[in-house]
């Protein structure tokens, strides 16, 4: 029996990008390009009419914008969506709230010599689009809401007159495809004064900040992106930029994240084992840890090292994961203490630090 290729709609505002796109596709096996469409009106009958499996989005459109025609899509018809979006602020913010509304993935367009360098890009798009064929788009999760605006822990948080727990207790993330709102589940449902979080998220340069900022304004946690010498208090999380590994050091009486140039890891930089490792060597069994959805197996290793080192170790488990591959495969090597599901997570993690 042969197997079914993967039809994809490619929508794109720009004639070349379509073309691109559609070339790239075609030219991988398995994926056929069965239709392009230049705006969201034309996407909305092509889709009707040609049922593919995969949508590819181009984040700014004319007479509807992506983030627009992404809502009413994932309320009207869920599919499997990836995004491509411009390296620019303005595109990390939108493609942040597209990945929030259901976007499995996205890759980036370049600003300049489209034609030449988004060619580079083919192994990286074909991938995302096979991920998300296999994708389950369920519907959007009710999450918790943060506090309601003018409370006293918006002046003056509870995580202030603790902040000596600073040299106790860590939790460390890490997470790839679909962890930009795993990780947000897991910090919605954390208190403002948690301890100190370390977080890597497979995610380009240039969206790493959008996210952090974005995650800043929704949770009652102060989120930033990384940068060298943070000290890592008490409902504060630090999340890795998106080309360079983050390590948790000891500093005296405190923890301090500290960036790096160094190689990819597992293809990633930043990679999760690197952060896993540090955290082991920094804070050994006052971490807790936890491995969320994502591709491949960056993390499983540094999860497995860490359980052996007596600290409790949490993998999201297969049914509430975009993709179960670094969570379960930290499963299938032992590095595991509970396998649990996302809205179980932070709980367990709180526990796990004695909180």
């Amino acid at each position: 029996m042969l197997k079914k290729n993967i039809r994809v709609l490619v929508v794109d505002d720009s004639a070349l990008i379509r073309r691109l796109l559609t070339e790239m596709l075609n030219n991988a096996d398995g994926i056929e390009v069965v239709g392009t469409a230049a705006d969201p009106f034309i996407a909305r009958e092509k889709i009707k009419e040609l049922n593919p499996d995969v949508l590819t989005l181009d984040v700014e459109m004319p007479r509807m914008d992506g983030i627009a025609f992404l809502r009413n899509l994932m309320r009207l018809r869920p599919m499997p969506v990836v995004m491509v979006s411009s390296l620019t602020e303005q595109g990390a913010a939108v493609t942040m709230q597209a990945l929030e509304l259901g976007a499995v993935d996205f890759v980036t367009k370049p600003k300049i010599d489209i034609s030449h360098t988004l060619a580079m890009y083919a192994d990286e798009l074909t991938e995302k689009v096979r991920i998300a064929a296999g994708v389950k788009v369920n519907p959007m999760r009710i999450l918790p809401d943060p506090p309601a605006p003018g409370i006293v822990d918006d002046i003056i948080p509870r995580a202030a007159v603790r902040q000596f727990r600073t040299t106790d207790k860590i939790i460390a993330i890490g997470a790839s495809t679909g962890g930009t709102e795993a990780i947000k589940e897991v910090l919605l449902r954390m208190p403002p004064d948690a301890p100190g979080m370390v977080i890597t998220q497979h995610i380009p340069a240039g969206f790493s900040a959008a996210f952090a900022e974005r995650m800043n304004r929704q949770t009652r946690l102060i989120v930033k992106e990384a940068e060298d010498g943070d000290h890592v208090l008490p409902g504060h999380v630090f999340i890795a930029p998106g080309d360079r590994h983050l390590l948790l050091v000891r500093n005296g009486a405190r923890y301090e994240c500290r960036l790096s140039d160094g190689g990819p890891v597992n293809r990633h930089r930043p990679s999760v084992d690197v952060l896993f490792r540090s955290a082991l060597q920094a804070a050994g069994a006052n971490v807790s840890a936890a491995l969320l959805t994502g591709m491949g197996a960056d993390g499983a290793e540094g999860l497995l090292e860490l359980r052996q080192a007596g600290v409790h170790t949490i993998a999201q488990d297969e049914a509430s994961s975009v993709v179960w591959g670094m969570p379960g495969e930290a499963v299938k090597r032992g590095g595991a203490s509970e396998v649990l599901t996302l809205e179980k997570i932070a709980h367990a993690l709180l526990r796990a630090t004695d909180f």
